[in-house]
């Protein structure tokens, strides 16, 4: 019988990317345990189209 666990998977999208009006999005897909980060993930991830590390959010 498989786990059920408390980990789900998100998705990060840069906050900066959609400011700057260029073509495309950066994402990320990670995994958060649901149970001890209850709120919406923020993470400092690399934008290969912007070439510089920039704030990434959770979203939906």
């Amino acid at each position: 019988m498989a786990k059920k666990g408390n980990r789900v998977q998100v998705i990060l999208e840069c906050t900066e990317h959609k400011e700057s009006g260029m073509a495309g999005m950066s994402r990320y897909i990670t995994t958060k345990n649901k149970k001890n980060t209850t709120g919406r993930l923020e993470l400092k991830k690399f934008n290969p189209v912007l070439r510089k590390m920039t704030l990434h959010k959770e979203i939906k």
